[in-house]
């Protein structure tokens, strides 16, 4: 909330309350005061010392030398401090009073004026179409240009915040906004060229990735939604990082950056139906044949896919003669029915292990 409001705040009641009254913002600098010489001076000793509890119904309550404090905000997070001098009861509650004027007129802002706040809302689909333009249009927003959404999903805890990396990584608040989503996801809404290409923002992503693991040593993966050319659009954009990320829990474990544009088939059996996709491996297999095949097998059906279905550069990326390859690919035809050297039989194959790698990893719980 903006300085200025906490000031006119104070200026409205400092004749009703004949007390010196102020307001700290985060780090204990003084941004609003009846007592205007006051104004700049830093209180950090209040944030920093253990409080002395003022009441025992209150534990944000508490007083330091001749004022009387109340911590305003969520958790250990700290939105503003609110100070009335003295410390009788009257003191405390003047402060409370103050404390519940200035939360309900900081809770009215952020949801009016606040962009970020919209653009969450509007991410996660909680703002009608109809309002997106209406309030966009209020806050001066830019509905003519291309923005893209990136979800960094955080895999490892540690105590330095990936919020507050990602906010000084990206410091232009006027165009791209850092949301935190949950404990683990934080959405990075991006606006980008037109004609920006999947290169650009896998290139995006990995300076993220590799400045959180490199410095701070955060691991985590990077979902990359579509490029959307109005505010409307960017739920689906947010959407589309979920799937991203979703979908490569499954088939790409390794990667740790997953374009939605890139899914193929991928994005195709995640949407299936489970019954569907069990009927599907039914029909193809005979029953139980799939599960006959060793890793060693699994393992040369892979290398003779990455190899574009080639014996003599799949055998000699295995180190193996190109009959023995042969023969285990006859081997394989003889347990499943499919001849993987027939292009026909090889697609079937190969969509009918990667069903069978979703229905592994239970799509039920993402």
């Amino acid at each position: 909330m903006s300085n200025r409001l906490f000031q006119r705040f104070v200026h409205q009641i400092k004749d009703t309350i004949d007390r010196t009254i102020g307001v700290l913002d985060e780090n204990g600098v003084v941004i609003s005061c009846s007592n205007l010489s006051l104004i700049g001076e830093s209180r950090q000793s209040v944030l920093d010392s253990v409080p002395e509890p003022a009441s025992e119904l209150d534990s944000d309550l508490f007083v330091i030398g001749n004022y009387t404090y109340k911590k305003c905000g969520s958790g250990d997070k700290i939105d503003f401090v609110l100070f009335v001098e003295g410390v009788d009861s009257q003191a405390a509650k003047y402060v409370g009073i103050l404390a519940v004027s200035l939360l309900s007129i900081k809770s009215y802002y952020d949801e009016k004026y606040d962009r970020r706040n919209f653009i969450k809302n509007v991410i996660m689909d909680n703002i009608l179409p109809g309002d997106v333009y209406l309030k966009a249009r209020e806050l001066r927003f830019n509905n003519d240009v291309c923005r893209n959404v990136l979800l960094i999903h955080v895999i490892s805890n540690v105590e330095v915040s990936a919020y507050d990396i990602l906010q000084n990584l990206f410091p232009d608040k006027n165009k791209d906004f850092i949301i935190n989503i949950n404990a683990n996801d934080i959405a990075l809404v991006k606006e980008t060229k037109p004609d920006i290409e999947i290169k650009d923002l896998e290139n995006l992503a990995r300076s993220i990735i590799d400045t959180l693991s490199g410095e701070f040593y955060i691991h985590a993966t990077v979902g990359i939604g579509t490029t959307v050319d109005g505010l409307k659009d960017l739920a689906k954009s947010f959407k589309e990082a979920q799937i991203a990320l979703e979908v490569g829990k499954v088939f790409d474990t390794d990667k740790e950056i997953v374009c939605y544009n890139n899914l193929g088939i991928a994005r195709l059996i995640y949407q299936l139906p489970t019954t569907l996709c069990d009927t599907f491996l039914r029909e193809v297999f005979k029953r139980g044949s799939i599960e006959s095949l060793d890793q060693e097998t699994l393992f040369t059906i892979q290398k003779f896919f990455e190899n574009n279905l080639n014996v003599s550069e799949t055998s000699r990326k295995l180190f193996v003669h190109r009959n023995t390859l042969v023969y285990r690919l006859e081997k394989i035809k003889k347990i499943t029915g499919l001849d993987l050297r027939e292009f026909d039989h090889a697609i079937v194959f190969k969509i009918a292990l990667m069903v069978k790698k979703y229905l592994n990893a239970d799509p039920t719980k993402y």
